[in-house]
């Protein structure tokens, strides 16, 4: 519904700024034969009456001159018109453009109040005589409504844009004419065109308005306060009126000039407030399109010196690493592996953990599978492996289990579908040479990288997560250690309490809280784990729905991190506030802006929505070429990174939506499941491909 009334005022105001719709040739129409139209009207005056069905024209009283201004009202040159009409007492009748009424209904007012005519002049400025019958109701109602609401009367005067003297009228025209005689509308032409809208010059302004010494005909003479640089208008009208008083001249407005009665009627009460809501969106859609403008600004210039500062921190990061935590770690670590239905990939964790060189324990929760999880899992007994049972109870509560039956005071702990390659643990547990260091993120790495989701998720983690982590870790402000590969010092986990339910996120929980306590999180890229992602389309969308929501969840539950001090301070005013622009707000407003561009492209600049899009697509390749080069991964997977925008991105952003949409709502959401289908071609992965799995942890 959001999206609806969005792209509602998007047209409107395309609509309103002659971006949506045609607007005409732009000048007379090339005659298609004159033969319909009247002899009477095409030789006849410049005012033309059919509402009564027949048709009649009207010349303007002898030594009677209307001066008519079309275009209007413009904040800048309308009020200087109005300025030299009093200077000089003469009134005038004002041909509005509805859009642009009803983003100035108070030029509109101080045009009937200083006691000219207004008249409708389209809203959009269409061409009546090309337009359906429609676009013409449209045209009609809309600019009759912003007059009644703006100045509180109704006008019949009607002047069609492109118009100009009754004998350059076509057979299109004439059919426009009469069809605005049958809703009511006197129409007014011209005799008299300034020609000022081709800016030739004051003085030739001036030559084609007065007429030829030997009479004084009566004049209705076309000019606009509107439209571009009129300067020459407002001059021209200092030396023009004072000429034509000088020959006798009264000045008049166009019923006035005719014999004809004042033709304004007050407004009814029904007729104001339609206006007013007409008028209140015109001016609602110029204020959402004129922020949402400088918003995507805005967000563009934050995503590219986003882009920027990963990469320079990500350089730093990579020269940081280089050098020994200090004295090598040595002391026996716990790794704990929750499982819950993870019978197809659990081999190839258990596996790939034996084959790692470090003095470890290795203890498998069971929690409560339904699949053959424990039997793989005790197949390993003989080598170590410690097998612990327990009723289903979620993953904070296995791997609460597991800590608890755990003898090491350096615990690793992952997910029942992850492969450690065989260094990883060795590498993972050396930054706790430092005492201060409570938490250590490893570098998780998508397995299952051949289908087009999996690539696309691979790019993810290499370019999104990864880099996030080493800017993260530069800041002191790492919010996620992620389940898939992580190192805890024992104390830490005490200190904080253990692994926390109240979030559907518990590893960010957890970091948060640790960085809470004041415990340092650091991020070793060169502990690499290979783990499971979603191979299907539903599956990703769940799993990226609980991260999300629970990461909010999260965010919540340490707000208060804002104003402490070391590390829950750097969480607080570093951490949280990038999570909330990078990871709420900006994705929120991306489908915004999507629309937005797809506007552009539609009606707008195509040539500049594209540069502006490939801008951004280069910046990204660029980003993403050189976190693949930190990492030492093969390039070519970023062929498909233009298409993961259009695809995969719109994804995300509507999983932050929903998530957004159930935290303000309130609601709570469970563990999901996900299909496992085991992982090959990756370190510790079997040869063969394992039956498909379901119901594990997402």
């Amino acid at each position: 519904m959001a999206m609806t009334l969005f792209f509602g005022t998007l047209m409107l105001y395309g609509l309103v700024h002659h971006e949506v719709g045609a607007e005409g040739s732009g000048g007379p129409h090339i005659p298609v034969g004159a033969a319909h139209v009247p002899a009477s009207i095409a030789q006849g005056g410049p005012v033309i009456d059919t509402r009564s069905g027949a048709a009649r024209s009207y010349d303007v009283l002898p030594g009677h001159v209307a001066l008519t201004f079309d275009d209007g009202p413009d904040p800048d040159w309308t009020p200087k018109v109005l300025a030299q009409l009093a200077a000089d007492h003469v009134p005038a009748t004002f041909f509005l453009v509805g859009g642009r009424a009803a983003q100035q209904p108070g030029l509109v007012r101080a045009e009937v109040a200083a006691g000219d005519e207004v008249g409708i002049h389209t809203f959009t400025h269409d061409d009546l005589g090309a337009a359906p019958q429609w676009r013409r109701n449209f045209e009609y109602s809309q600019t009759q409504a912003v007059i009644e609401a703006a100045a509180g009367v109704a006008t019949p005067l009607l002047r069609p844009p492109y118009s100009s003297e009754p004998s350059a009228l076509d057979d299109l025209d004439w059919a426009a004419l009469r069809d605005a005689g049958a809703h009511g509308y006197l129409v007014v032409l011209t005799n008299r065109d300034s020609e000022d809208w081709r800016l030739p010059g004051v003085a030739r302004i001036v030559s084609n308005v007065v007429p030829p010494a030997g009479g004084n005909p009566g004049l209705v003479v076309m000019m606009h306060d509107s439209g571009g640089d009129r300067s020459q208008t407002v001059a021209a009208l200092g030396k023009l009126i004072p000429l034509l008083k000088a020959r006798g001249y009264v000045f008049s407005t166009v019923t006035g000039a005719i014999g004809a009665a004042d033709p304004l009627a007050p407004a009814s009460s029904a007729q104001l407030w339609r206006g007013r809501v007409l008028i209140g969106a015109v001016q609602g859609s110029d204020l959402v399109i004129g922020a949402l403008g400088w918003t995507i600004v805005c967000a563009g210039a934050l995503s590219v010196l986003r882009l920027l500062l990963l990469l320079a921190t990500a350089r730093r990061h990579a020269r940081r690493r280089r050098r020994p935590w200090g004295p090598p770690v040595r002391e026996p670590v716990s790794v704990i592996v929750p499982a819950y239905n993870e019978e197809a990939g659990i081999e190839a964790t258990i596996r790939s953990l034996l084959r790692n060189d470090y003095p470890m324990e290795v203890i498998v929760v069971d929690d409560g599978s339904t699949d053959g999880t424990a039997a793989v899992a005790e197949r390993f007994a003989l080598l170590g492996v410690r097998l612990v049972r327990q009723q289903n109870a979620g993953k904070p509560a296995a791997l609460n289990t597991g800590i608890a039956h755990a003898r090491g005071r350096l615990l690793v702990l992952l997910d029942g579908d992850t492969v450690f390659e065989p260094d990883t643990i060795r590498t993972l547990v050396q930054p706790f040479s430092d005492p201060c260091i409570g938490a250590v993120s490893g570098n998780a790495k998508v397995g299952n990288r051949d289908g087009l989701l999996g690539k696309w998720q691979h790019i993810e983690y290499v370019v999104g997560f990864n880099l996030d982590r080493r800017f993260q870790d530069m800041a002191g402000c790492i919010a996620t250690v992620p389940g898939a590969v992580g190192a805890f010092r024992r104390e830490a986990l005490v200190d904080v309490g253990g692994v926390s339910e109240d979030t559907l996120a518990e590893d960010t929980d957890l970091t948060m809280a640790l960085l809470r306590a004041g415990w340092r999180v650091v991020y070793e890229e060169r502990a690499v784990a290979w783990t499971e992602a979603p191979a299907r389309l539903g599956q990703l969308w769940r799993q990226r729905y609980r991260w999300s929501y629970g990461t909010m969840q999260a965010m919540w539950k340490h707000r208060r991190t804002v104003l402490m001090g070391g590390g829950a301070g750097r969480l607080g005013r570093r951490g949280l506030p990038y999570l909330l622009l990078f990871q709420v707000l900006l994705p929120l407003l991306a489908p915004l802006i999507d629309v937005f561009a797809l506007y552009g492209l539609l009606f707008g600049d195509v040539a500049r929505m594209l540069a502006v899009w490939l801008g951004f697509l280069v910046v990204q390749l660029v980003a993403s070429w050189y976190a693949f080069r930190l990492d030492r991964e093969r390039r070519g997977v970023l062929l498909t990174l233009p298409l993961q925008q259009f695809v995969y991105r719109q994804v995300m952003y509507l999983v932050i939506i929903q998530s957004v949409v159930t935290a303000i709502l309130g609601a709570r959401l469970r563990w999901q499941r996900m299909e496992r289908r085991g992982m090959t071609g990756v370190p510790g992965a079997p040869a063969r491909q394992p039956q498909t799995q379901p119901g594990a942890w997402e």
